[in-house]
């Protein structure tokens, strides 16, 4: 029996128990809801988060992300996540719910890059609830392995490229504004929203040997960024090629190179779905990897890199600054052709262009409507 000074009461001891009790204030019903029971409303389901994740990655300031990535995301949770995960309380999008989606993915004929590209989405949106101190609050450890992801072979990728004969007869293309947009597309090695972006006043050299890249157009809209840092660059283009592009623009001094009537840039879809693939299916070519005649517009820089690696002595430095690839090495970081404006025109003489020229290409003068409207007026 325990006895002597201090010692409390049975009734003293629960007395002093409940004080410590309402101190504390755990046997308030506020306490109870917050912590105890949990209500539904406070549930946080993956479709609430994706949109707060989007919200963020319009706003932030430290590595934005271009709005055609975000539009490109957005998309794939309205078509790929949302629709069967999105009512998903986000603390229980695990493993085991990436590999379902991955099932749905690939019943749907989904391609394992595609697949690859999806699942990352779900992954950067549950990663993305942090608490006050910017701690991810659901860490995930994920597992490929368990999740059964398709393993992507390089060797399968869509990646076609043009061979030297069909760019001969895509250089001659019967509508002079895609006719000269191939041409510089693949003697320059761009991407097609760096060219599209172009625009005459402020891009192009006084004799059109050199395009500076700072911009690109997406969907008809500027986007005043590019893809990376490596991208930001002066492109120097063949000599014959500078002299078809100064014929191609005439008397214009400002606007877009590339431009529709309206004066904005021209649209990849209608490019691609009315000119490109049009002209590569009467010129009888042949997608290796999907069997029809389609191709994208990656395939002209594939052409360009091909061609300066394989049939030229063109050093991996000036090739990777042309076509605004990342060096991997010290030697890359302190290669500076970038500041050799000579050199590089030089060396964009003498390495060509792997492909056949027309001896011109018409003028066009695509003034915007509104231009057009305003001379009327003022001859009349």
């Amino acid at each position: 029996m325990i006895s002597g000074p201090g010692l409390l009461s049975k009734s003293e001891r629960e007395r002093h128990g409940r004080e410590i009790i309402a101190k504390s204030g755990a046997d308030t019903v506020e306490h109870f809801n917050k912590v105890v029971k949990q209500k539904p409303a406070t549930v946080l389901t993956f479709r609430e988060q994706a949109e707060n994740w989007l919200e963020r990655l319009r706003t932030r300031k430290r590595r934005p992300v271009a709005e055609g990535t975000i539009e490109d995301w957005e998309r794939t949770l309205n078509n790929w996540i949302n629709p069967h995960i999105g009512d998903c309380p986000v603390s229980d999008v695990n493993n085991s719910v990436l590999k379902g989606l991955v099932v749905v993915m690939s019943k749907a004929g989904l391609s394992a890059k595609s697949i690859e590209n999806y699942i990352q989405v779900p992954k950067m949106v549950v990663a993305s609830v942090l608490d006050e101190d910017g701690n991810q609050v659901y860490p995930r450890k994920w597992n490929h392995d368990f999740i059964d992801m398709p393993i992507v072979e390089e060797s399968e990728q869509n990646r076609p490229s043009f061979s030297s004969e069909i760019m001969t007869g895509l250089a001659k293309y019967h509508r002079p504004r895609e006719q000269m947009l191939f041409i510089v597309e693949c003697a320059g090695g761009l991407r097609v929203g760096e060219g599209l972006g172009i625009e005459i006043d402020k891009h192009l050299s006084a004799d059109c040997s050199t395009i500076t890249i700072e911009q690109k157009a997406r969907r008809g809209r500027v986007e005043h960024r590019v893809k990376n840092r490596n991208a930001k660059r002066q492109v120097d283009l063949h000599p014959e090629v500078a002299k078809l592009l100064k014929g191609f623009i005439g008397t214009r001094t400002s606007g877009f190179l590339f431009q529709t009537k309206n004066g904005t840039p021209l649209s990849l879809t209608n490019v691609l779905r009315r000119h490109l693939h049009p002209a590569l299916k009467k010129l009888g070519y042949v997608n290796p990897h999907t069997g029809d005649h389609k191709a994208g517009t990656h395939a002209f820089r594939r052409f360009r890199n091909t061609y300066l690696r394989n049939e030229t002595s063109c050093p991996k430095g000036l090739r990777d600054y042309w076509l605004g690839h990342a060096g991997n090495s010290m030697d890359d970081l302190y290669d500076m052709v970038k500041d050799n404006a000579a050199f590089r025109k030089q060396k964009a003489a003498e390495y060509g262009i792997g492909f056949e020229l027309p001896n011109s290409v018409s003028i066009v003068p695509n003034v915007p409507k509104n231009s057009a409207k305003t001379k009327t007026k003022k001859a009349a």
